[in-house]
């Protein structure tokens, strides 16, 4: 629940950003910068967060970056000037522990068997966001708006939202941040017994700092050479993802003539099929599949989807594409996340599972810019280039699977009977 209500505001915002910052006559590559410092931040920062849960408790950084949130989009809705928009961005990028630390929770709470149902649960939560975000962002901005509210009286209301036509979803995605941080607060139990936690976990855990390397390069000789390569998926399809961001609005708009509310709708649709799938599918397919091989199906369509995408010629056309490739991005992050965590030492989920955001985070710093660069030579250019990119992660799931990965508990369950 505090990742959805959570998602929802970042969900609003998501499909505005470029749209927005065209009104202050922004580039393409100055919009996929906008969503990079977001997440340049989260490189920086998550691993930070991750260790520190594993020393102080889930609880506390998940209040910090809830509220931190709350902050970053309040200035979101009152930003005046391309920069201000960029100071939002970083701020909640900086706090955006959120999600590494609910991952990290998961893997506390769930056993190993039902840990990719845990995940899938996060991603569910996240693809619900982005289902019921981008359908608020839609009627926040709706030009009806304004005239609701001089028809009730309310006419400097009104003239402030002709105005100020993306403060409301900033400060409505503000107003959900807070009800998330009233969610930890209230209800969310502590599960790290930090009287034990403190003297394994190094005090300094960053991408800047030799703990971090040491840590990393000591978990890959424990785990074996699986860690690496699902650490490189981690960034690999985190890249491709947020390519969609600066390109796919652009693309939408000038080849297919799609308004911001229609592409609020495509990412709707992107969430829709992640709730159907990582909150219902997933647990039945690990049953009868390892989470290797789900991984690399999920791996193979998101590939596929991302290349046709660049010859849709109609709206319809578009979505058949898009959701081929939301339904591999569904299949292949919560096994990919599952994997990782049954990595990870007991003591130090939480700064592997930030390790992994911080690299998906390295992902989503490239992404938006990689898009937003391409598209100034080629509408079409990013989405070829980007499959190209994610075909690495078939190999790495061939990989895997020919190398047999983690054992399937739930196929030995069968086999037994």
């Amino acid at each position: 629940m505090v990742v959805l209500v959570d998602l929802m505001g970042f969900g609003i915002v998501l499909p505005l950003l470029p749209f927005y910052a065209s009104e202050f006559n922004a580039s393409p590559v100055v919009i996929g910068l906008l969503y990079s410092v977001f997440s340049f931040a989260q490189l920086i920062f998550s691993p930070i967060w991750g260790s520190l849960s594993d020393r102080i408790g889930r609880r506390p950084i998940m209040l910090l970056s809830t509220f931190g949130a709350v902050i970053a989009y309040i200035i979101f809705g009152l930003a005046g000037s391309l920069f201000v928009l960029l100071l939002s961005r970083v701020i909640a990028g900086v706090m955006g522990g959120n999600i590494s630390t609910a991952q990290a929770y998961v893997a506390d709470v769930t056993s190993s068997e039902d840990r990719a149902k845990g995940m899938g649960m996060i991603g569910a939560a996240f693809g619900l966001g982005f289902v019921l975000g981008p359908a608020m962002a839609a009627g926040l901005i709706h030009p009806a708006l304004p005239g609701f509210f001089t028809q009730a009286g309310f006419t400097e209301t009104a003239a402030w939202l002709t105005d100020n036509r993306y403060a409301l979803p900033g400060f409505f995605a503000a107003f959900l941040s807070f009800c998330s941080f009233l969610l930890v607060w209230l209800r969310l139990e502590e599960t790290v017994d930090t009287s034990k936690s403190e003297q394994n976990t190094p005090t300094r855990y960053g991408v800047f700092t030799p703990s971090f390397w040491q840590s990393l390069s000591s978990q890959k000789k424990r785990a074996g050479s699986f860690f690496g390569i699902l650490l490189l998926a981690a960034f690999i399809l985190s890249f491709g993802q947020a390519s969609l961001y600066s390109a796919f609005p652009l693309f939408c708009e000038e080849i297919l003539n799609m308004t911001p509310e229609q592409v609020g709708i495509q990412f709707f649709y992107i969430g829709l099929v992640a709730v159907i799938v990582q909150g219902g599918l997933i647990r039945p397919l690990t049953r009868w599949f390892s989470e290797e091989k789900i991984f690399l199906a999920g791996n193979i369509l998101m590939v596929l989807g991302m290349a046709l995408i660049a010859v849709a010629g109609s709206v319809s056309m578009l979505t058949f594409f898009l959701g081929i490739m939301a339904l591999g991005h569904s299949l292949n992050l919560p096994t990919m996340n599952s994997l990782i965590s049954k990595e990870a030492d007991e003591g130090r989920v939480g700064a592997m599972m930030g390790t992994a955001q911080g690299l998906s985070g390295l992902g989503r710093t490239i992404g938006p810019a990689w898009g937003g660069f391409l598209f100034t030579f080629s509408p079409q250019l990013p989405f070829f280039l980007t499959a190209t990119a994610l075909a690495i992660t078939i190999w790495i799931g061939l990989k895997m699977v020919g190398g047999g990965g983690q054992p399937n508990l739930a196929e030995g369950r069968l086999e037994a009977e």
